[in-house]
């Protein structure tokens, strides 16, 4: 299988003469030519120059380096060998080499196979197709794997799963977040079960660092297939992948083989895994070192991990401006219909925008690791004053064209269960979840009933009522029926002062009860959907006030407030053990 995937060497060196003096156009021919007859050009140690595998154009390879090896004409990535991808990502000189002893084998005295062995390492200078041990990353102490296509395309045989095991014991044992960079053309051929064997044992060690509360994080990189894929590669808690990347169980070659038809342009990359639902998002290569410390800075294991409000920067006492001071006192009593179409409005600021204002940073990630990414629900880790916590939101949009591209804010179940996903994540590694609500309900189309619709909203209301880490819920435009219930089982609601929250809308309502969708404004009036109704029905907690109404020019004030009392939200749980989270939660919903 890895011969599927085999690419060859990026560094090249300029022929003869002669081929100086052919134009461009030939020259890119014959590479071409000379790469399908699988040739090398001779090396010479002042005449390194780099060829896209893509575009065929010869580059310097300095710019190339500078560029973090990829193409400075085409954008396309270059493969990096182990050392190179180590220098990238750890701090200079931390990196320390784990279980190079560990020995190869020759479990079904495969013809050749010792000899081959020996052939790669001599060529590649490496020990095997896996390199681990401990580094550090901005000072993030972590374990670090890294796969290496040039020894047997990366393939998994009992080394190979040997050392990652090894690794993650350790790990787990000194209470390390574990890294891994995967690229695998899949199982070892040559070791035939034993290299199956393998995907059992590594994901077996990786259960056991998970249930100790650790971070597991993996990088998909080109290619990773076959049984990495099935195993390591895609069990990570977040899961980034390079662009481009072709990640996939089964290879392009044999699906086509199998179903008789042309696979699609992009089908299996790393954009196409996102998309699907798959993978956390897709991150450049110059700015995977920053993004993964993000990451590991959100995932720190603190000696006080009872508390909720570890805030590292100061706190802002908030005042709003004194000409919403003066608007909120100059509002006129609005009623329920004139609040109802204020919660519709498409002016009014979206989640993705309270969570710029709110939030210092945001890394939004993606997908229910099931079937797709609904754009309709955001979510990732965010920073409160330095505290992490985990983000939700139901994004309506903020124009036309982001509100079709949104569904308007209708989520499929694709959308409940990635909520849900990034819940029970923020519950194994203690963090808060804060939810920004504005949906007219969940979507009621034919591909959410064939997917579940009602069962994925169902499942959330079943885990969220029992998770033991704080929940705050905010209904920032729309709150409607059990869309929107969906991300409200929390230990507070609150609810912006022009916002709705019902059982359906007043047009549904008024169908129903009274067979006349026409009595929509009348029914507003009796539904009880207002933020001062709810109050008075204890069904939400705090009002929060617009100075107005909610648009551009009160946002910053109106979030202001919201990060005030988030803050004084986090410190009521300060030292509350998980199971008194989740009662405080239960017996606000049992009263009702």
């Amino acid at each position: 299988m890895s011969g599927l995937f085999r690419r060859d060497k990026y560094i090249h060196v300029k022929g003869a003469s002669e081929e100086e003096k052919t134009s461009d156009k030939l020259k890119i021919i014959s590479r071409l030519t000379e790469k399908k007859a699988g040739k090398r050009e001779e090396k010479t140690e002042d005449k390194q120059v780099f060829v896209c595998p893509d575009c065929g154009r010869e580059l310097s390879k300095a710019d190339v380096v500078v560029n973090h090896y990829i193409c400075t004409v085409c954008g396309s990535y270059f493969r990096i060998r182990t050392k190179n991808r180590i220098r990238m990502i750890c701090d200079k000189g931390t990196f320390l080499p784990w279980f190079e002893e560990v020995e190869s084998a020759n479990p079904l005295n495969f013809p050749g196979y010792e000899e081959k062995l020996s052939d790669v390492k001599e060529k590649t200078g490496l020990h095997e197709g896996v390199s681990v041990g401990v580094g550090e990353i901005c000072g993030e102490k972590v374990c670090i794997g890294v796969c290496d296509s040039r020894f047997l395309m990366g393939s998994m045989g009992h080394v190979v799963g040997e050392k990652i095991a090894l690794a993650v014991e350790r790990a787990t044992k000194e209470r390390l977040p574990v890294i891994l960079f995967c690229c695998s053309g899949g199982a070892r051929m040559q070791e035939g079960i034993i290299s199956l064997m393998q995907m059992a044992k590594t994901s077996a060690a990786l259960k056991r660092h998970s249930d100790a509360g650790l971070l597991y994080v993996t990088v998909l990189t080109d290619p990773t297939t076959g049984g990495v894929t099935a195993s390591f590669a895609m069990l990570g808690d977040i899961i980034l992948a390079e662009p481009g990347a072709l990640i996939g169980f089964a290879g392009p070659r044999v699906i086509e083989q199998t179903i008789g038809q042309k696979l699609p342009k992009g089908f299996q990359r790393a954009e196409f895994q996102v998309e699907h639902g798959f993978a956390d998002r897709v991150v450049e290569r110059d700015e995977l070192k920053n993004v993964l410390y993000q990451i590991l800075k959100s995932h720190r294991i603190s000696a006080e991990n009872e508390n909720f409000s570890q805030f590292t920067e100061e706190i802002k006492k908030f005042d709003p401006s004194e000409l919403d001071k003066e608007r909120q006192a100059k509002t006129a009593l609005k009623s329920a219909w004139e609040k109802v179409k204020e919660a519709r409005s498409i002016n009014r600021p979206s989640a993705l925008t309270y969570i710029d204002f709110i939030f210092d940073e945001f890394i939004e990630f993606h997908g229910d690791r099931g079937s797709g990414d609904d754009k309709a629900v955001v979510g990732g880790i965010a920073w409160l004053y330095g505290q992490p916590v985990t983000v939700i939101g139901i994004q309506k949009g903020n124009d036309a064209d982001e509100c079709a591209m949104r569904n308007y804010g209708m989520a499929s179940p694709e959308g409940y269960r990635k909520a849900l996903r990034l819940m029970k994540q923020a519950e194994k590694f203690h963090r808060p979840v804060i939810c920004f609500i504005n949906t007219s309900g969940a979507y009621p189309g034919m591909e959410a009933e064939e997917k579940g619709q009602g069962e994925a909203i169902a499942r959330n209301l079943f885990e969220m009522s029992a998770l033991t880490v704080p929940v705050l819920s905010i209904v920032i435009g729309e709150g409607g029926s059990g869309g929107a219930l969906g991300l409200a089982v929390s230990n507070e609601v609150w609810m912006l002062e022009n916002s709705t929250y019902s059982i359906l809308s007043p047009e549904g309502f008024a169908s129903i009860l009274w067979k006349d969708g026409k009595r929509a404004q009348e029914a507003a009036e009796v539904m009880g959907i207002t933020a001062e109704d709810l109050k008075r029905l204890s069904v939400i907690e705090t009002i929060v006030p617009e100075y107005g109404s909610a648009d551009a020019s009160t946002v910053e004030d109106i979030a202001g407030f919201m990060k005030e009392h988030m803050v004084a939200f986090l410190r009521k749980f300060d030292g509350m053990d998980g199971a008194a989270i989740a009662q405080d939660r239960y017996e606000r919903f049992r009263k009702y």
